[in-house]
């Protein structure tokens, strides 16, 4: 249970490194923003032609007797909604990161450097359009394994009893568990763990992983909160990367000078043991 605690403090100490590195804050917030004007367009365009849509896609209800009908498409257009949303919450942090990719790697290197005994930043020594093929690509797994998860879960929604408590409780806990890794890939990525890796490092500390991302899970229900939370979640990745790669961390105040690297260890390209 101790990992719980080590992965909520990574997540308080990514916010308050941001708070010290405003500087960093209003560069962090773009990609947040551009991918929750899209959310938001594809959800209010929902909310407007959804029950056309589903109407649409029912005729054989078209002669059923009032108020059937109506109800019937109704409690669909509602079920439709509520998957959208939740997809959009399973979805955002891998799309916000894939939209910001540039932007975010720029981050977690400033993050790198700033609490890295030797002032360093591993990089992945790929060029950008290779690093975003890569991040695009594991993006898309891990949406497609989140999507099955977000259907099993919708589905076990409708179990008396274990849908109404247990299974908001195991969605949070997934949730959280694919926020951390979309999180941390961008730290991870620059030091040339794959994908299949990272998933094995994170399942290996599972408690780690949830006390990290289960509480960014629950404040990105609320889509402005998540815009100004993912700056500093993906400066609280990259410590957490650096916790579960054994690296040493040195926390400095703004402007204070990194040790000699000849008298500290090197850090550069460590990979999972």
């Amino acid at each position: 249970m101790r990992d719980l605690g080590v992965g909520f403090g990574h997540l308080l100490r990514g916010q308050r490194w941001m708070a010290r590195h405003r500087g960093s804050f209003g560069f962090g917030l773009v990609p947040g923003l551009l991918t929750l004007v899209l959310y938001a367009a594809a959800l209010v365009a929902l909310a407007v032609w959804g029950v056309d849509a589903v109407a649409w896609a029912t005729p054989f209800a078209d002669d059923w007797s009032s108020p059937w009908a109506g109800l019937f498409r109704g409690l669909l257009t509602a079920v439709l909604f509520a998957l959208a949303l939740l997809l959009a919450v399973l979805t955002f942090t891998a799309v916000t990161l894939l939209v910001g990719q540039p932007f975010y790697e720029s981050l977690s290197e400033r993050v790198d450097r700033d609490v890295s005994p030797d002032g360093t930043a591993p990089e992945s020594g790929l060029p950008l359009w290779r690093d975003l093929w890569v991040s695009g690509r594991d993006s898309l797994r891990i949406l497609a394994r989140a999507g099955v998860w977000g259907v099993l879960l919708f589905a076990l929604g409708f179990v008396p009893v274990v849908g109404q408590s247990v299974v908001p409780a195991v969605g949070f806990l997934v949730t959280g568990f694919f926020l951390t890794e979309e999180l941390t890939a961008v730290a991870l990525q620059r030091r040339g763990v794959e994908l299949r890796e990272r998933l094995a490092l994170l399942r290996s500390r599972k408690t780690l992983a949830w006390g990290f991302g289960t509480p960014l899970a629950l404040a990105f229900l609320v889509p402005v909160v998540a815009v100004f939370l993912m700056p500093g979640a993906v400066a609280g990745a990259t410590l957490l990367a650096r916790e579960m790669l054994d690296e040493d961390t040195e926390e400095r105040t703004p402007g204070a000078a990194p040790e000699e690297a000849s008298d500290a260890p090197a850090h550069g390209g460590e990979t999972v043991r």
